[in-house]
């Protein structure tokens, strides 16, 4: 039998690939695994990055199928085999004033109220924001044999914001979040199964017995999918939704650790002065 064609793809546009030195086109392949279960597999060059004309060919391929397809059931993965998504480009997102509250956010919003039940299919690495983006989905099924889980904005020195933070609380346990956070820890399948970050091992046929066994595409064609999700994730979307306040709450709040800061000088110098030590350096 010939090849079933794409239900449709999408070219991301040339230069957004995640590395400046790669020549390969990036795109997003829509195809159907089953009766209305439908794969969106991303390819962006070396390891799929978050950049912003990635996110914005993601948020059409999610338009696509919601406006243009039966209801049913969307599995994310990516046709790089090492990587999931290796997260942001974070150099040039922290230089982007639109990068979080214009690209990435909208992104994860679409992604958390999605009107029908979706799974990430994470076939290798997942780290920082490439994590961050499978949490957004309803499910999450993870290859047993490659990849790791990984929460590293520790290593190179990143800040957390409550977009970020606010899907691990309300999806996660604590003692397992702080973990990820304080720890860097990286999680092998096994483990993540066990601390519940994913709902299940496996690649595309163990994905889609998860799909029939929750009867998932039977879900997918009520009408209040989508409601229901807004008010289950009610804090998720508040927490996007106020983001576009969150430089102001940053710089408030450096004013006030670097107030303390200062604070804690002055009590240690009063203590020295009283013992007879030497008072410290500004």
């Amino acid at each position: 039998m010939p090849p079933v064609p794409p239900l449709f793809v999408l070219s991301i546009p040339p230069g957004s690939v995640g590395s400046s030195t790669s020549s390969q086109q990036g795109a997003f392949v829509c195809t159907q695994a089953a009766p209305q279960v439908y794969v969106l597999s991303f390819s962006s060059p070396p390891d799929n990055r978050l950049t912003p004309a990635f996110n914005s060919t993601f948020h059409l391929a999610l338009d696509i199928i919601e406006q243009r397809l039966p209801k049913g059931v969307v599995i994310t993965t990516s046709s790089i085999t090492k990587f999931y998504s290796n997260g942001l480009d974070y150099e040039k997102a922290i230089a982007d004033p639109n990068f979080f509250a214009g690209s990435l956010f909208p992104l994860w919003r679409r992604l958390i109220t999605y009107p029908m039940p979706t799974v990430a299919m994470i076939n290798g690495h997942a780290f920082a924001g490439g994590l961050m983006t499978a949490m957004f989905h309803d499910y999450r099924i993870m290859n047993p044999h490659k990849g790791f889980l990984c929460l590293n904005e520790l290593d190179f020195g990143a800040s957390l914001n409550p977009t970020m933070v606010s899907v691990f609380r309300v999806k996660l346990g604590m003692t397992t979040f702080r973990n990820m956070v304080l720890e860097a820890r990286r999680y092998p399948a096994l483990e993540a199964l066990k601390e519940g970050i994913v709902d299940g091992l496996g690649g595309a046929d163990e994905t889609l017995a998860f799909i029939k066994e929750f009867k998932l595409v039977d879900k997918a064609q009520g009408t209040s999918y989508g409601t229901i999700k807004e008010e289950l994730y009610r804090e998720i979307i508040r927490d996007i939704d106020e983001s576009a306040g969150h430089p102001q709450t940053v710089a408030a709040r450096d004013l006030d650790r670097n107030r303390r800061n200062l604070e804690a000088k002055k009590r240690v110098d009063e203590y020295a002065v009283a013992v007879g030590a030497p008072r410290s350096k500004l």
